[in-house]
């Protein structure tokens, strides 16, 4: 699937990084591997929303510099397969997405949606497995934060929201804390469990956070406002100034 030239599904940005945590961006690049052909799509496709995360890795890699945190994220279109999703989801590999025809995507068979899988789906999840479990072994705590961002209107309907804070009611003392402080904010309108909610479709932080009992948190910012150089900038520095003080000592300790 990959030529040996191009690069692998998951980088990870400041491996060192001491903070709690462990930032993820599942939708993070817009790249199509070359035996794919673009996935029969102009660039200017790929670019949109559907293609990736708008504005995801920048804030990611700002975010990892100002925390001392951990990014790992996916450097490789959800068009080709989302990380976001069960490898065998419907909408792992979708022939259509809001509106446009994927060619590519078109009538997969078993061998073609196996070979995308093991290129960038499994080892995007076992860079994220690793990095969990050797910070366990050196007694490091893990938060996990997933980044993702979303579109200001989706079917010509606007979304108010600047951003949301996505769980499912367990385990959800982080998501709850962020969601607080997000609230709190006096210009922003918080989306809880808004554009989207975690119901069962999200793959990521229920395969990582839930059977570990991870505390965890998934972050959706409104794409326009990630758009340039000072979106990136603002946002890095609120989501910096209230991640540590919404968990207050949980870099101090351990999850249990």
């Amino acid at each position: 699937m990959l030529d040996d030239d191009e690069p692998e599904a998951a980088a990870i940005v400041n491996p060192q990084g001491r903070s709690p945590f462990l930032l993820i961006g599942d939708h993070g690049g817009r790249r199509v591997p070359r035996a794919l052909a673009s996935l029969g799509l102009p660039d200017a496709e790929l670019a949109r929303h559907i293609g990736w995360d708008i504005g995801v890795t920048a804030l990611g890699t700002a975010l990892a510099a100002s925390l001392d945190a951990v990014f790992i994220h996916q450097r490789y279109s959800r068009l080709v397969v989302d990380c976001n999703r069960a490898p065998d989801a419907r909408d792992a590999m979708p022939a259509v997405s809001d509106r446009t025809v994927v060619p590519g995507n078109a009538a997969l068979d078993m061998h073609e949606r196996d070979a995308r899988v093991a290129a960038i789906h499994a080892p995007y999840h076992t860079a994220i497995a690793a990095e969990i479990a050797r910070r366990t072994a050196d007694g490091q705590p893990t938060a996990l934060v997933a980044l993702h961002s979303f579109t200001p209107a989706l079917g010509g309907v606007a979304r108010p929201w600047h951003c949301g804070i996505l769980h499912d009611g367990a385990n959800d003392g982080l998501a709850g804390a962020i969601l607080g402080a997000l609230q709190a904010e006096p210009d922003l309108v918080v989306g809880d469990n808004e554009p989207y909610a975690m119901d069962g479709i999200d793959y990521t932080v229920p395969r990582h956070a839930f059977a570990a009992g991870l505390p965890y948190v998934e972050i959706e910012v409104r794409q326009d406002l990630l758009a340039d150089t000072a979106g990136i900038a603002a946002w890095t520095a609120r989501l910096a100034r209230l991640l540590p003080a919404a968990t207050l000592d949980l870099g101090r300790r351990a999850p249990t």
